[in-house]
């Protein structure tokens, strides 16, 4: 018998909204409210939100917390210098594999960390096997609702919403978040423009919602989030990476900090991967032509022994032709080859992402 989605706290919002709520990791959220495409547009040109409020927020405490996360994650922990700085991070096996990815800040009563919603039960489970060797404590705090709040206009918005979180908005810098109240303002994203992700108690959200849209702010579904998200290069888990796929394949390399002899977790699989050689690498592939770029296609690279594969494939609102994420062979150049329809269609090989700020970034 499949279960009955569950529902957060803006549900009913979704719903006045005229929201199509589709079953998402075991939630019941909105895929659009009428115009995915027009949502895409309004997140690059203006300001949109979406409930997030599915997503796993964890608070640790404790004297061992700092060595409990620098066992855990792939990033170096010391890199959070001060109360509000945001660090992202992948969270391996013991064979390198991608467990999840997440976001960590430091905060002045220990550290918040974020994580999927589909990964919910296998990341706790994980976190409370390493936290048994710790003197650290995880609290899961599914009493706050989340919003994300992304575009060129958002910050503003958010401010005008709600005056009393005006300072603290002005004060963030890209990848910091600090509490107000019992509120907590970052100013971090998924989908390559500036706004915020806001954490608020359940019972708060409701009303939050309806003063941002009084604000101008357009409520947004999980279908413009993925076109965003790609376009912006983003990783999705269990697309771009899973357990099986090592962060230095995708595209990942860089959230491990190797400085030191920090023992994390999954660290000896990686050294053995890099000093073989990294047989695969991430790319983003740009079909200009007609056509559209499909997770699971295959991608075939001259010479190469083995083909690679589309992780994340869409057509781009923005640039107006298909985009894709793909793990290739590392020997893979300028150009490649998809199947598409029963012909081999040639794609050119960027560097993610595709687009910042609303323009084309690759070459």
């Amino acid at each position: 018998m499949t279960a009955t989605p569950q529902h957060t706290p803006l549900y009913a919002e979704h719903l006045a909204a005229g929201g199509k709520i589709v079953d998402f990791a075991g939630w019941a959220l909105p895929i659009h409210y009428g115009s995915q495409l027009k949502e895409h547009e309004t997140v690059r040109a203006d300001a949109g939100m979406f409930d997030v409020s599915h997503m796993t927020v964890i608070d640790l405490t404790g004297t061992d917390s700092p060595a409990y996360l620098q066992r855990l994650i792939t990033n170096d922990v010391r890199k959070l210098g001060f109360v509000g700085k945001a660090l992202y991070a992948g969270m391996l096996n013991a064979a390198g594999g991608v467990v999840d990815d997440l976001i960590v800040y430091l905060t002045d009563w220990g550290y918040r960390v974020v994580v999927n919603a589909a990964t919910r039960e296998k990341d706790l489970a994980w976190m409370r096997q390493v936290a048994a060797d710790f003197a650290v404590t995880l609290t899961v705090r599914d009493d706050l609702s989340m919003l994300a709040i992304q575009g060129p206009h958002a910050r503003a918005k958010v401010a005008a919403a709600r005056p009393a979180l005006a300072d603290t908005i002005n004060s963030l810098k890209v990848f910091q978040g600090l509490p107000v109240g019992a509120w907590f303002v970052a100013r971090t994203g998924y989908t390559g423009e500036d706004g915020l992700e806001i954490m608020l108690p359940d019972a708060d959200a409701p009303a939050f919602w309806r003063d941002l849209v009084a604000a101008g702010v357009a409520p947004t579904g999980l279908g413009a989030r993925d076109t965003l998200r790609l376009e912006a290069g983003m990783n999705l888990y269990g697309h771009d990476m899973d357990d099986s796929i090592s962060p230095l394949a995708a595209g990942m390399g860089w959230t491990v900090a190797w400085d030191g002899e920090r023992d994390f977790i999954g660290r000896a699989a990686l050294e053995a991967e890099r000093a073989a050689g990294v047989s695969m690498k991430q790319v983003g592939l740009v079909l200009e032509g007609r056509g559209v770029l499909r997770e699971g296609m295959a991608v075939q690279v001259a010479e190469a022994a083995e083909a690679g594969v589309i992780t994340s494939g869409t057509f781009s609102p923005t640039l107006k032709h298909s985009i894709a994420i793909a793990r290739v062979p590392s020997s893979t150049g300028d150009t490649a080859q998809v199947d598409l329809r029963g012909t081999l269609t040639t794609v050119r090989v960027v560097k993610l992402p595709f687009v910042r700020h609303g323009q084309k970034v690759f070459a």
